[in-house]
C-alpha cells in the first residue's frame, strides 16, 4: 500500500458541519466495504460548537451562541470556526493493527511534529488529550483531538488553532478543562497560514502512516 493510495483532500471556504458529519461517515462505511480509498479530508467550519459523547450540560455556557451540534467522537465541547484547521482522517485500523490508543498517540506524535516545522515547541500531556504548547509560565491548548471508531475504520480526527477568534471559545469550556487557555499560532506570534500548516502536516503523513504500520510512499 501507498499513501498515494489515501486521498488527501482540502477543501476551501466554510464547510457546514452536518454535510461533513454525512460524508465522513458515508465514507467510513465504505471504506469498511473496500468501494472506496481511505481519506485524509482539511477544511474548516463555519463558527459552531460540538458536543462529544462525554459532554457535560453545565459546560456548554452559552447554548444559543452558534449551533450546537452532536458530533458522535469522544470527549467534551469544543468549537470549530473560520481561521482553525479541521482534519478528519477516515482510516483503516484494520490494516495497522487494531490499536486505538496506539492511534491518538501518534496522531499527537504527528500534529506535534508538524507544528515544529513551523517553529513552534508544543507536546502532549498524560491525562489531558491534545496538543499543548507553553505560554508564559502556563501551558495552553492549540490544539483538540477527539476521534471515533467504527468497525476500525477512524472518524473525526483533530483541530489546529491557526488564527480563529479565540473569544469564540468563551460560550463552551473547552474540552472540559476550564483551568486552562486556549491558544493559536496567531496569538503565540507565529507567522503562518493554513497553506504553511497543511504543507507542513503533509511532510509528516508517510511517517505517522509508518509508524501506524500502513502505507509507504512509491518508489
Amino acid at each position: 500500500m501507498s499513501i498515494d493510495d489515501i486521498e488527501w483532500r482540502v477543501s476551501d471556504g466554510l464547510t457546514p458541519y452536518p454535510q461533513a458529519l454525512a460524508e465522513m461517515e458515508a465514507r467510513a462505511a465504505a471504506v469498511r466495504e473496500g468501494s472506496a480509498r481511505e481519506l485524509v479530508w482539511l477544511l474548516q467550519h463555519p463558527p459552531l460548537y460540538t458536543a462529544g459523547t462525554s459532554a457535560a450540560a453545565d459546560e456548554l455556557i452559552a447554548p444559543d451562541r452558534f449551533p450546537v451540534y452532536p458530533a458522535g467522537r469522544g470527549g467534551r465541547y469544543t468549537y470549530h470556526g473560520p481561521g482553525q484547521r479541521v482534519g478528519y482522517l477516515v482510516l483503516d485500523l484494520d490494516k495497522r493493527g487494531r490499536d486505538v490508543r496506539c492511534f491518538v498517540h501518534k496522531l499527537e506524535f504527528w500534529l506535534i511534529g508538524t507544528l515544529d516545522r513551523l517553529g513552534v515547541k508544543a507536546h502532549a500531556v498524560d491525562g489531558r488529550v491534545g496538543i499543548w504548547v507553553d505560554k508564559g509560565d502556563q501551558e495552553a491548548k492549540i490544539g483538540a483531538i477527539g476521534v471515533r471508531v467504527r468497525r476500525w475504520v477512524t472518524l473525526h480526527g483533530f483541530a489546529i488553532n491557526i488564527a480563529p477568534d479565540l473569544s469564540h471559545f468563551g460560550g463552551i469550556v473547552p474540552c472540559g478543562l476550564p483551568d486552562y487557555p486556549v491558544t493559536s499560532l496567531a496569538d503565540i506570534g507565529t507567522i503562518a497560514g493554513m497553506k504553511q500548516f497543511d504543507a507542513a502536516l503533509r511532510v509528516g503523513f508517510g511517517p505517522f502512516l509508518s509508524d501506524l504500520g500502513g502505507a509507504r510512499h512509491r518508489s
